[in-house]
């Protein structure tokens, strides 16, 4: 499936990639969180360290809940992790100390548990950091190195990587993610259901396939309850809930775990900022170094852009405001649209108005009034993103690279540089 589906059509660099193929096993894909660690002391919750091969985040959270007999509101996480992977991270619980440590699940190893009285909320990490081996290569070594050292070179210059949201955010092996955030911001609940609960795609299990193609066709949400698999969890909440309450879409959605249902209408907002930022790079605008009009984002005490603080780009900060880009401590912003968005000045706010008017959207839009705890107001995101400690490697027809990136930002979305690849299944 093509990549431009989910906005995604430019690249930074222009020298020719290695192609390659990401997580062939999980072993290629190995993600260590660079955690703000809760100071021990207390007992309100126990954190533990927890690391896992091959579980998506939602089906893990609810095997833990049924491990320890707690609702699964009573586990956070800071950061949702690749499915596909070996990743580690801290997970919180609302749970005593003993059982946590006593948790016995396949391919999950919990350790360092401990008590605290601080709360672990989505975001509360600095980044993340990577290892990770591209299989299948287009090109020799010799020359695989030589692109590689050619493009690290190039996004050196750059200060970064473009900061699209990458094909995880949307699913790739069925990108509708953003396609149910766009329905519910139109308040079609409905579409939005039959969005999630349908649109087979090519690579699913046939048994999977076949029923969502029935679905589609029929739209007999009591059949498709008997014929949906059992282990599509989600899907299955989903039509329980309508078998029992026909034409409740919108309660349909809310049987979804919560990082779930907020995640809908995100995805639609990365949808629109990968737009705009293809845009942008199209018309030779500058992701690096803001122009007149842009909104900048300052770093905070930790060195991350911060989302909340500002800066107008005007003719008597510009130079000043370059030079903080130059020197990584400052980055041009797009805007994730919300009710309460601002667009920037000048070509740049253009070009988001552009995008968000072509989609028919209006502000008001993402308040969500069926259910407002889903709207978004949204925000601005940092248009290039650092590759700290960046190290690779190319031996026997693979490459390994390593390197840390800040909370938020994609791993692939920095490799789709060297692989130059349009299969979003590559990812």
């Amino acid at each position: 499936m093509h990549e431009s589906i989910v906005g995604l059509e430019e690249w930074a660099t222009s020298t020719p990639g290695i192609g390659g193929k990401l997580k062939s096993t999980a072993e290629d894909f190995i993600v260590e969180e660079l955690s703000i660690v809760p100071a021990p002391g207390g007992s309100l919750y126990t954190v533990a360290t927890v690391k896992v091969r091959n579980w998506e985040m939602n089906r893990l959270i609810r095997e833990l809940s049924r491990a320890l007999r707690i609702s699964r509101r009573k586990i956070t996480f800071a950061g949702t992790k690749d499915k596909r992977a070996i990743t580690t991270q801290l997970i919180q619980f609302q749970a005593p100390l003993e059982a946590v440590q006593a948790i016995n699940m396949p391919d999950v190893e919990i350790t360092n548990a401990y008590g605290t009285n601080r709360k672990i909320d989505l975001g509360d990490l600095a980044g993340n950091r990577f290892k990770v081996v591209l299989r299948k290569l287009d090109c020799p070594d010799e020359e695989a190195n030589a692109r590689v050292a050619e493009i690290s070179s190039a996004l050196g210059k750059l200060g970064g990587f473009p900061n699209f949201f990458g094909v995880q955010r949307f699913g790739a092996l069925r990108p509708v993610t953003h396609l149910v955030g766009k329905a519910i911001v139109q308040g079609e609940f409905e579409k939005a259901v039959l969005t999630y609960l349908g649109n087979p795609a090519e690579g699913e299990e046939p048994e999977a396939f076949a029923a969502r193609k029935a679905l589609e066709e029929t739209h007999d949400f009591s059949a498709a309850l008997h014929s949906y698999p059992r282990n599509m969890s989600f899907e299955l909440a989903i039509l329980n809930h309508l078998s029992q309450n026909p034409g409740d879409y919108v309660g349909a959605i809310m049987t979804l775990p919560k990082n779930l249902q907020m995640m809908f209408v995100h995805a639609y907002q990365s949808y629109l900022f990968n737009k705009m930022m293809c845009e942008r790079m199209r018309l030779g605008i500058p992701i690096n170094e803001p122009v007149e009009g842009d909104v900048v984002l300052p770093v905070n005490k930790d060195g991350l852009p911060d989302h909340e603080r500002w800066i107008e780009t005007k003719a008597d900060n510009i130079e000043t405001l370059r030079l903080r880009a130059r020197e990584g401590k400052a980055f041009v912003s797009g805007v994730l649209f919300g009710w309460e968005s601002t667009y920037a000045s000048g070509e740049p706010g253009e070009i988001e108005r552009h995008v968000v008017e072509a989609e028919s959207m209006r502000h008001e839009m993402f308040m969500i009034l069926q259910v407002p705890k889903l709207g978004s107001k949204g925000s601005r995101r940092e248009m290039v993103a650092p590759a700290k400690d960046f190290k690779w490697s190319v031996a026997d027809g693979m490459a390994t690279f390593e390197f840390s990136l800040n909370r938020g930002c994609y791993a692939t979305t920095l490799l789709r540089e060297f692989m130059k690849k349009r299969e979003m299944r590559d990812y």
